[in-house]
């Protein structure tokens, strides 16, 4: 499956458009991480107990929007996007969408 944040897949015409597709995720911290985070303020610096967790959570968000593309016959998925929202204190949803697309 293509991913490109593109419009258009260099070298490759569109045959069809077959909608949106996204995929997301909501995690919520851990108590072990909020409290070396706590610390991490204190020094400042990188929170790498986050970092690590908003790479997985990204990755998942990512498996499950290429899942969807698959299911529509997709070969790839264009203009992809990220977005994060707060759901609740201690807890963020990762959104990944864009355009899935049969090319020839």
């Amino acid at each position: 499956m293509i991913l490109t944040t593109c419009e258009t897949v260099p070298g490759r015409d569109i045959s069809q458009h077959l909608g949106l597709v996204k995929g997301n995720t909501v995690r919520a911290k851990h108590v072990g991480r909020d409290f070396m985070a706590s610390l991490k303020n204190l020094i400042g610096g990188e929170i790498g107990g986050y970092t690590e967790l908003m790479a997985e959570s990204r990755a998942q968000a990512e498996q499950r929007l290429v899942e969807e593309a698959r299911k529509l016959g997709a070969d790839a998925v264009l203009a992809v996007r990220y977005s994060t929202s707060q759901i609740t204190q201690g807890a963020a949803e990762i959104l990944v969408y864009g355009t899935a697309v049969k090319l020839k």
